[in-house]
């Protein structure tokens, strides 16, 4: 099967078109031919050697795919409702970039009815990865007020939607006045353009200094500090990525003061129970968002993933240097010829 392997650590020209031998599934595992792979941050993190693989994870990069079920473990099918020849969307632990790809059943998804594989592709890692932490960590309950730090990103398109479905009130932060009507024009109720106004005084502002009830923090470093004080009493930080850096002072007599609650996770090593539960959660209340049109994919660009372009060797490189860029508003999503 064609692959996209990572022939050295460094700039998205590591990633190359290979073959590699077809994967067999296991028990409680099902074998997907894929049609579409997302592309996620974590990805780019392991291309440059900085996110090891889990043990026994592939070292093929990709964590989220969609495509047609070719075999799989049939009590563990059966049992989750799945035959040979559903379209599903799957989160994975790697090997993600081919065409072929094993994935435990219980992390794995019908596609919701009335989307492609490319926009099914685009769902899985980033609407795990919201419920994990705005829904189940962060508890955010329907009238309270989520401040999502990078609103455009994947991550924060999704969180928009979920938020607004689920009846909060949603502020972001972007880094263009595009980006922000971007986000506005998905459900945000507030935009704040971080490059041009101090989030901190504009939260404060926007709230009347009553402050936000949940934090989604892709940022971390000096922005940690920042947050507490936009902080309601008993509010929550989500922190799931640290571009900003990991070291952060802040005042921990805010802390005390207003009952808060600092918390952080990573998904792709967590166990399979662990995904599965989620999974569940988002079958029953977030699946049927996305069939009824509620909430819906954000596709940015599409690239084939192995047809070079641009001075690079495959799509996936020129999807990652995409994503890199940070120009883009959504989703990015490869797809797979003679899937």
């Amino acid at each position: 099967m064609q692959v996209i392997e990572i022939n050295a650590y460094g700039e998205p020209s590591a990633l190359v078109p290979g073959t590699r031998p077809e994967p067999t599934a296991g028990a409680g595992e099902l074998l997907i031919r894929v049609t579409a792979s997302g592309i996620n941050r974590p990805d780019v993190l392991q291309r440059k050697g900085m996110y090891p693989v889990p043990p026994g994870a592939s070292d093929i990069p990709g964590l989220e795919v969609a495509g047609v079920v070719v075999s799989g473990d049939s009590v563990a099918m059966q049992a989750a409702g799945f035959k040979v020849g559903d379209r599903v969307c799957a989160l994975v632990a790697g090997g993600g970039y081919a065409q072929l790809c094993v994935a435990p059943v219980v992390q794995c998804l019908p596609v919701p009815e009335g989307l492609s594989d490319i926009e099914a592709a685009s769902l899985p890692e980033t609407f795990f990865t919201v419920w994990s932490n705005v829904f189940d960590r962060g508890r955010l309950q329907a009238g309270e007020t989520l401040l999502i730090q990078g609103g455009s990103s994947g991550i924060g398109v999704t969180a928009i939607q979920m938020a607004k479905a689920a009846g909060a009130t949603v502020i972001v932060t972007a880094g263009s006045d595009d980006k922000c009507q971007a986000c506005l024009a998905l459900g945000a109720d507030h935009a704040i353009n971080y490059r041009s106004h101090d989030f901190v005084a504009e939260v404060q502002r926007i709230t009347a200094s009553a402050g936000v009830n949940v934090i989604l923090d892709m940022v971390a470093g000096d922005y940690v500090a920042r947050e507490i004080q936009v902080m309601a009493e008993d509010a929550r930080l989500v922190i799931i990525a640290t571009q900003g850096g990991n070291d952060s002072q802040m005042n921990a007599g805010l802390v005390l003061r207003k009952r808060l609650t600092i918390t952080g996770s990573t998904l792709r090593p967590r166990p399979v129970a662990f995904k599965a539960a989620i999974a569940q959660n988002l079958k029953s209340h977030v699946w049927p968002w996305l069939a009824s049109g509620k909430i819906k994919p954000v596709i940015h660009s599409v690239f084939d993933a192995c047809e070079a372009g641009g001075g690079l060797p495959s799509g996936a490189a020129q999807a990652h240097a995409l994503m890199e860029s940070n120009q883009h508003v959504g989703k990015i999503v490869v797809t797979w010829k003679n899937a």
